[in-house]
């Protein structure tokens, strides 16, 4: 099961990845809860949350995940990827014994605790021990909980392989190990801490890999620790962005997006905002613009303190603050269900995030408004992410207020 195991005698990581094997290998649905065969409490639990019937990826991936299968997950944001991995780690839980059973790793510190909130809630009628390993917080308290036995680890990686190396955190027990926004994690930044951690699972550890796109370089990368998986897979021009509507605007000159959200602002605050910049630097310089002329926004970054951060967060959720500037740190995995319209006031640099960003309006089915502010030459960015979703924006019309 270790990575660097497979590198001798096992030529199956170096066969190049064909269009064949990013196939959905795996077509069972299971249409409503009670037919999971799920424990009682958990089934309470998922109702008490208020979730009546599981979406497209929850009747599909649930079954296979509780059958101890490997499983590579694909679907769009908001449609409940969370719960699917949830369901299935608390399914699987042996509650009677105080070790860590399953490990989910995140991107970001945001994201892990969202994932914490989700298996806290739903497994709200089991006696279990969830906790958040994350970066920002001290290091002595992590220490503490860990030793006083958890059964969930939901973390960031950097501070996961911490607590390892310092002896707090033992994974010899762990059967499942679940990756949240997988294209994220095995990308670049983050693949060498992963296969840090990698190392101290158990031989024969379960993994279930989760994610809105799955480019082909990260399928090449899970051939290599997931020898047979069940892949749930959905086409990138089925990844729809049903249900959002997306707009653009055209500013003449990059000078001109100031005046022209301010202009936007009084529609903005119909419902609750985010609007996106491409650099922690724009969002502190739109941020103090926006504030000069008295508009009242939060923006939040990446060089932010944790407390700092989670504050921001909570008066967003809350609804007392309505209009959140930042940067894709936040495009993942931030579920404020009041959302109902996304501004890139940068399109992204990286069309992927562009689901991930307008993804978090409209979630699970809830109507939703996306508007772009191109410039000359964001023109051909905007074709290439209607080409690459098979989508159309369009010029936004007067109205927009009444779509939203």
């Amino acid at each position: 099961m270790h990575i660097y195991a497979c590198d001798e005698g096992a030529p199956a990581q170096d066969k190049p990845l064909t269009d064949d094997d990013i196939e959905t290998n795996w077509d069972e649905c299971i249409e409503t809860f009670d037919a999971m065969e799920l424990r009682e409490e958990l089934l309470r639990g998922i109702y008490a949350y208020g979730f009546e019937k599981p979406s497209a990826i929850q009747q599909r991936a649930v079954k296979p995940i509780l059958m101890g299968k490997d499983c590579i997950a694909q679907a769009q944001s908001g449609t409940g990827k969370t719960a699917t991995f949830a369901v299935s780690i608390l399914q699987k839980i042996d509650v009677a014994a105080a070790d860590c059973q399953a490990l989910v790793l995140a991107p970001t510190r945001e994201l892990a605790q969202q994932i914490v909130k989700v298996v806290r809630a739903l497994g709200d009628f089991m006696q279990l021990q969830v906790h958040a390993c994350v970066g920002g917080t001290a290091v002595r308290d992590d220490i503490r909980t860990l030793q006083n036995g958890v059964h969930i680890v939901v973390g960031t990686p950097g501070r996961v392989y911490d607590m390892i190396s310092r002896g707090a955190l033992r994974l010899d027990r762990v059967g499942l190990f679940v990756l949240d926004e997988a294209d994220e994690m095995l990308s670049r930044g983050f693949k060498d801490q992963i296969y840090d951690v990698f190392q101290y699972l158990p031989e024969r550890v379960q993994v279930a890999l989760f994610s809105a796109t799955m480019p082909l370089d990260v399928l090449e990368v899970t051939n290599r620790f997931m020898p047979e998986p069940v892949r749930i897979l959905v086409k990138k021009d089925e990844l729809t962005l049903e249900g959002i509507k997306q707009f653009y605007i055209a500013v003449d000159r990059e000078e001109w997006k100031l005046d022209t959200l301010c202009d936007l602002y009084e529609t903005l605050t119909i419902t609750q905002a985010i609007i996106y910049c491409n650099t922690r630097r724009r969002v502190d310089w739109l941020s103090e613009k926006m504030q000069e002329r008295d508009f009242t926004i939060s923006c939040m970054h990446g060089d932010m303190g944790q407390g700092e951060r989670d504050v921001i967060m909570r008066e967003f959720r809350s609804g007392s603050s309505r209009v959140l500037i930042t940067t894709d740190l936040l495009a993942r995995g931030i579920d404020v269900q009041q959302v109902s319209l996304v501004i890139n006031y940068d399109l992204p640099t990286n069309r992927e995030n562009y689901i991930h960003r307008i993804g978090r309006s409209g979630r699970f089915g809830r109507k939703g408004v996306a508007i772009n502010f191109v410039t000359q030459g964001d023109v051909r960015y905007l074709r290439d992410i209607e080409e690459f979703y098979t989508t159309q924006v369009e010029e936004m019309p007067m109205n927009v207020a009444d779509l939203i």
